[in-house]
C-alpha cells in the first residue's frame, strides 16, 4: 500500500522546528521509571482527533483537533503499554529529551475497513482519536502500524504544545446525568467502563438503567472478570433519544441519534458500531472511562467490538448477554474472532494467512514456539483433532437456513429460536473426544476453515454456547486488567 504524508509533522505553535529526536521503537529503554505522573501530566485528559483516509491504496492521515476529555481516569503508574496488542500503537515522547511518557495500543473502524473489498474500490475517511494525560510541555505523538512480520513502523507523527491557542483546554458540558452501575475505588486506580444508551427515549431511561445492571451481571459472571470484580468500576449516561430503537438500514427502519450507532456496518447484517467518533467521545468525555460500550435498545441480533475503541450490543435479543461479554472481549482485550463459518465482510481464503495479532488466534507457523505453547501439555497433539468435518457440515447447513429465516422476514424471537438449535447441537458435538477439554491447537478460527488456530475446542470467542473462556482468553483478559488498576 502507498501512503501519504506518513512522516508529517504538524507543529502546533512551538518555536522553530520541533527537535529531532532519535526513535527507539524498544518502549521501555525509553521510558524512565524515576520520573512521577505529576511531573510530566496534570490531572486531564488530552485528546487528539486525526482523519484517516484511504482506499484504492493510498492512506492519508491530518489533524482534526485538540481538546480536553474531562479528567484523567487511567492509571497513573501504568503509562506504558507492553501488551503489543493492536493493529496500531501510539507513543508519547517528551518534545523536548524524546523521553517516552506513555503509550497504548488500539484497533480502528479504518484498519478492518481496509481487509474489504470496498477499500480496492473507493476512497471513505474515518474519524480517530488518541487519549493520554494532559502534558505539562510540548510532546511529540507518533502514531505507528503493523508492517511485516507484525512489528510496529512509523505512519505519522504530530508534536502539541499544551499551551498553544489551538489546543482546547475547556470542557464540555454533560450531555446526560452520569450514574454510578457499580463503583468500587478511584477511577484512576480501577478499570472503568462506560455504558451509553441508544435508542432509548426519555420514558424509556427506567429501561436503560435495567439493561445496564443486567449486562452488567452478565459480564461478572464469567472468569476472570467474576474474580476481579472489585478492579471494575461501571458508569452510564443517560442521553436519551427521540424515537424508540435502533438505526437498521436493512429493515428500513431509520433512526438519527446522538451517538449514530447503526446495524449494517460494512453491509454486515449483525454488524453494529458508531461512524461518529467525534460524537462518541464528546459524549463520553463527562465519565471516566478507558472501555465503553453502546447498548442499542433493539431486539435484532447484533453488536461490534473493536480493540481500544468500542462495543456495541443489541439488548433485547434472547442472546444480548452473551453479546455483550463477547463484543466486550474484542474491546477490552483485543481477542479475535474464533469463527469462520459465519459470513463476514473481510476478504478471507488466504492459502497462507499471516499471522494474526490477536492472542487467541495463530497460523501455527511453528508448531514447537507459538502463542500459548506454554499452556500445551506434553501429550497433547499439535494440530489438535476435533470433530471438524461434522461442525463445518452442520454449520454450512445452519447458514444456509439462516439465510432463508432471514429473506423471509421472520420474527426476532424465530431468529433466536433459530440460535438455540444451533447452541445445543454445538454444545454437544464440541464437548465430545478426548482433547475437549485440553489447550491445544484447533484448526479453524479467525474467518479462516484452514490455516488458523484457536486455543481450546470452544470458548464464548467461537461460539454461543455456556463455557465462558478459554484458558488462553483467560490470560490475556488477566493482563488487561492489570494494566489498568495497578
Amino acid at each position: 500500500m502507498t501512503r501519504t504524508n506518513l512522516t508529517l509533522l504538524l507543529t502546533l505553535a512551538l518555536a522553530g522546528t520541533a527537535p529531532t529526536v532519535a526513535l527507539d521503537h524498544h518502549e521501555t529503554s525509553t521510558f524512565d521509571q524515576h520520573f512521577t505522573f505529576d511531573q510530566d501530566f496534570e490531572n486531564k485528559t488530552m485528546r487528539l482527533d486525526f482523519f484517516h483516509t484511504g482506499g484504492q491504496g493510498t492512506e492519508i492521515l491530518a489533524l482534526d483537533q485538540v481538546v480536553s476529555d474531562g479528567p484523567w481516569s487511567g492509571s497513573t503508574s501504568q503509562l506504558i503499554d507492553d501488551t503489543d496488542l493492536g493493529e496500531y500503537l501510539f507513543r508519547v515522547y517528551d518534545a523536548a529529551s524524546g523521553r517516552l511518557l506513555y503509550s497504548r495500543g488500539f484497533a480502528s473502524i479504518y484498519g478492518e475497513w481496509v481487509t474489504t473489498g470496498e477499500a480496492q474500490e473507493r476512497y471513505r475517511t474515518f474519524h480517530e482519536s488518541l487519549r493520554f494525560p494532559w502534558p505539562r510541555s510540548p510532546v511529540r505523538v507518533e502514531l505507528l502500524d503493523r508492517g511485516e512480520h507484525l512489528a510496529f513502523e512509523p505512519l505519522w507523527e504530530v508534536t502539541v504544545d499544551p499551551n498553544s491557542r489551538f489546543v482546547n483546554p475547556a470542557d464540555r458540558a454533560a450531555a446526560g446525568r452520569v450514574w454510578a452501575v457499580q463503583e468500587n475505588g478511584p477511577a484512576q486506580e480501577k478499570v472503568d467502563l462506560l455504558l451509553l444508551p441508544e435508542g432509548y427515549t426519555a420514558d424509556e431511561m427506567d429501561k436503560f438503567h435495567a439493561d445496564a445492571q443486567r449486562l452488567t451481571e452478565a459480564l461478572f459472571r464469567w472468569e476472570p472478570f467474576k474474580s476481579r470484580r472489585n478492579d471494575f468500576n461501571v458508569w452510564a449516561i443517560d442521553v436519551p433519544t427521540a424515537e424508540s430503537g435502533g438505526n437498521r438500514p436493512r429493515a428500513g427502519h431509520y433512526r438519527r441519534t446522538p451517538l449514530s450507532a447503526s446495524y449494517n456496518i460494512f453491509d454486515s447484517e449483525r454488524y453494529v458500531l458508531t461512524y461518529d467518533n467525534r460524537a462518541l467521545r464528546d459524549i463520553a468525555s463527562a465519565a471516566p472511562y478507558e472501555f465503553l460500550e453502546i447498548l442499542v435498545n433493539d431486539a435484532q441480533y447484533g453488536g461490534g467490538g473493536i480493540f481500544n475503541h468500542q462495543a456495541t450490543t443489541s439488548v433485547d435479543t434472547g442472546f444480548a448477554e452473551y453479546v455483550f461479554v463477547h463484543e466486550f472481549g474484542h474491546h477490552f482485550a483485543g481477542l479475535g474472532d474464533e469463527y469462520y463459518t459465519s459470513p463476514v465482510s473481510y476478504a478471507t481464503g488466504a492459502a497462507n494467512p499471516p499471522e494474526p495479532w490477536s492472542p487467541n488466534v495463530t497460523n501455527l507457523s511453528d508448531p514447537e514456539q507459538f502463542k500459548w505453547a506454554d499452556l500445551v501439555t506434553d501429550d497433547t497433539p499439535i494440530p489438535t483433532p476435533w470433530p471438524k468435518e461434522e461442525y463445518d457440515r452442520r454449520s454450512r447447513e445452519g447458514q444456509a437456513k439462516r439465510a432463508e429465516l432471514r429473506a423471509q422476514g421472520v420474527s426476532e424471537e424465530v431468529m433466536d429460536a433459530f440460535f438455540r438449535e444451533t447452541q445445543e447441537w454445538s454444545t454437544e458435538l464440541l464437548a465430545r473426544g478426548e482433547w475437549s477439554q485440553a489447550v491445544g491447537a484447533f484448526e479453524g478460527a479467525g474467518y479462516e476453515a484452514h490455516g488458523l488456530y484457536r486455543p481450546q475446542a470452544d470458548c464464548i470467542m467461537f461460539t454461543r454456547n455456556e463455557v465462558g473462556f478459554c484458558a488462553v482468553c483467560h490470560r490475556a483478559i488477566e493482563r488487561i486488567i492489570d494494566l489498568y488498576s495497578r
